[in-house]
């Protein structure tokens, strides 16, 4: 598992491009966020909770409300054209960063 302090700050990059697959629901997000990853990174619920009150704030999510099951309303979430352009920066910057990154770490060549 990666230690949620080195990228904390993809959390929103990774629901939104969750959310560009289509609506979804708080628990289905953090079980695709852990397939997507390969079981190396899973979100916590109040990192991811705290992610939605943030994006919907924001105007990158909007919340509807979904089917009952097992008793329970499920809140879903959409993302919104805003999310859609916020979420290509935050692609944008990951590229940047990850080039800044890799001036420092070179990989040896065997």
């Amino acid at each position: 598992m990666i230690s949620s302090d080195a990228i904390r700050g993809y959390n929103d990059t990774f629901i939104l491009s969750v959310l560009q697959e289509g609506d979804s629901y708080g628990y289905a997000i953090s079980k695709r966020i852990t397939e997507i990853s390969e079981s190396h990174y899973s979100i916590k619920e109040t990192t991811l909770y705290s992610a939605f009150n943030r994006l919907e704030k924001n105007g990158f999510i909007e919340s509807f409300p979904g089917q009952v099951t097992h008793g329970k309303k499920r809140t879903y979430y959409r993302i919104t054209a805003s999310g859609n352009a916020y979420l290509q920066e935050k692609i944008a910057e990951w590229h940047l960063t990850k080039k800044v990154v890799e001036c420092f770490i070179k990989e040896e060549t065997k």
